[in-house]
């Protein structure tokens, strides 16, 4: 696997059991998830940019959480209608939605 250029992190309430519970689940942090992953495959991102889902950040009133690495932006209140502008503007045009970062 090559190493991808941004890794996108999405809080889905995930616990080490493998349960979830929590805020950014019960925010609808796996749609969230889903509509990263299928953007990400409908624009033919693979191998540049990983998708990982994630315990919680603690920042539960803020979820879902979405965060970019190596960008460090951290983005609040995220939901499935904000992706596709995370993507276009973010992902591949290089510049944070400023009205979602915390």
């Amino acid at each position: 696997m090559n190493k991808p250029n941004r890794h996108i992190f999405v809080c889905t309430s995930s616990r080490p059991t493998g349960q979830q519970k929590g805020m950014c689940l019960n925010k609808e942090g796996v749609s969230v998830m889903m509509k990263f992953m299928e953007e990400i495959g409908e624009r033919d991102l693979g191998g540049d940019v990983a998708i990982t889902n994630t315990g919680c950040f603690g920042l539960c009133e803020q979820g879902p959480i979405v965060v970019v690495y190596p960008d460090n932006v951290w983005y609040k209140k995220v939901s499935a209608d904000d992706v596709e502008e995370i993507m276009d503007k973010h992902i591949e045009g290089g510049e944070p939605v400023t009205r979602l970062l915390i």
